[in-house]
């Protein structure tokens, strides 16, 4: 049976706990359990080896149980997270699934069936090299989503290593290659799961104080929320010990302010994408952004200014994509770097480029010298067509408290001035209304703010 290994560790830490829960804990020994029922579901709905199956739910021990029950059935598991708005049957269709088992909101499961087939080159060669799979598809935020295919023996065999046990914070979503990799790490070194039953500052600060949470891994703009919010001051967080960051680029004046809050926790900057797994990384120091990526299953190599990864554990491709690997295996991440020896600092994605007159801005490099200004809580730049220039900046800034845009735009302007050249400098600077993060905790640079 597949993930042998990992189910012998649950066997030999019985009385370890392995799951959070609602306030609950399950204990290793109840998690293998659960397995072996979830394994007997699938039995009994006659789900076969090989099969596609939609798993719709968040972290949770059935949950997991399930997710663990299908990949050591060799199945093909697209996970979806429960609260994601996301066309569950247009997934269905390009994944060829034929079951889709949902894990309601009591930990129950329920199953229906598809009519799909599978006949995709990549789905047929895992299901015929009966190693199990997994499909991660992306946000979709610039597009359809890409469904990105992996075998499943090659992307959990890292965590067969056995490394330091913790206690995590499940912070990433279920359905993201993050979150995957933060469950598959928490039970391969027996360490505990905290789970979330939603994601705002006060649930995940809750969390850390009443479970004395020692990691919690999350997005640059959640933890400016942290920052913003103050939650700190009203829980006990002294319990962490590690805040992983990763997902999009991390504002210098953000990481600086985190790090006075929180003098004793270590900040390390993660890298991974769908496509290629999480890679290991060591950030430079505490309060830096410049971060080694790589290991011993990762090559990486800088082209005109962009990272290209080789993975052992890359995807296999897309279903719905050309493969976007050379002809040597090299995959290009489009994330624009500077280079410092074997240290690199992301500068941001290269379709997030603003192009002022053929000048290259940055939108994080301007975020950054923004939130070193007075009174800014956050800031997100954005680009707008300009018929002379192609594009001119745009700010959308949220305040710490009221205050009269006028004055602030002012003293961004004049702030921005002094550190950037011109043309970095935002022609515009707005009032943020509305949702400016995505349900994945990532800044979004759509246009969702009104003038001032």
């Amino acid at each position: 049976m597949l993930l042998t290994w990992l189910l012998d560790r649950f066997e030999d830490h019985g009385q370890n706990e392995a799951v959070m829960w609602r306030d609950q804990t399950t204990t290793y020994a109840q998690l293998r359990d659960w397995v072996d029922a979830a394994g007997k579901f699938l039995s009994e709905y006659d789900v076969s080896r090989g099969e596609v199956v939609i798993l719709d739910a968040d972290f949770s021990p059935r949950a997991i149980a399930l997710l663990l029950a299908a990949m050591a059935n060799g199945n093909i598991v697209v996970p979806v997270a429960a609260h994601v708005v996301a066309d569950r049957d247009n997934f269905a269709r390009i994944a060829q699934a034929s079951r889709h088992l949902t894990v309601d909101e009591n930990d129950a499961y329920t199953m229906r069936q598809y009519e799909h087939e599978i006949s995709h080159e990549l789905l047929v060669q895992i299901r015929d090299s009966d190693t199990g799979g997994i499909v991660f598809f992306s946000s979709g935020s610039t597009g359809q989503p890409k469904a990105a295919v992996h075998d499943l023996e090659r992307l959990v065999g890292k965590f067969k290593v056995e490394r330091h046990t913790q206690r995590l914070i499940t912070f990433m979503l279920f359905d993201h290659i993050g979150g995957f990799n933060t469950m598959m790490y928490g039970l391969a070194n027996t360490g505990c799961l905290i789970t979330l039953e939603t994601r705002d500052v006060m649930s995940v600060c809750r969390a850390i104080e009443q479970h004395r949470a020692e990691v919690l891994p999350a997005s640059p703009t959640f933890l400016n929320l942290l920052i913003v919010s103050q939650a700190h001051k009203d829980f006990d967080l002294s319990s962490l010990k590690i805040i992983n960051y990763a997902t999009e680029v991390m504002p210098e004046a953000t990481l600086a302010k985190l790090n006075e809050i929180f003098p004793a926790v270590h900040f390390r900057q993660s890298y991974g994408l769908s496509e290629l797994g999480i890679m290991r990384s060591q950030s430079r120091s505490d309060d830096s952004v410049w971060v080694k990526v790589g290991g011993e299953d990762y090559q990486t190599r800088i082209v005109d200014g962009m990272l290209h990864i080789k993975a052992k554990s890359s995807m296999l491709g897309y279903l719905n994509a050309p493969s976007p690997f050379d002809e040597d295996g090299w995959f290009n991440t489009y994330d624009q770097v500077d280079v410092d020896g074997q240290w690199l600092r992301f500068k941001g994605r290269e379709s997030d480029i603003i192009n002022v007159g053929g000048e290259k801005v940055y939108p994080a490099e301007v975020e950054n010298v923004i939130l070193e200004v007075d009174n800014i809580a956050d800031a997100t730049v954005t680009k707008q067509v300009h018929p002379l220039t192609g594009h001119i900046v745009v700010a959308q800034v949220r305040l710490n408290s009221e205050e009269g845009m006028k004055s602030v735009t002012k003293r961004i302007r004049r702030y921005c001035s002094s550190k950037l050249p011109s043309y970095k400098v935002p022609v515009k600077v707005m009032l943020a209304t509305g949702d400016r993060m995505s349900a994945r905790f990532k800044k979004t640079r759509r246009d969702n703010t009104a003038d001032s």
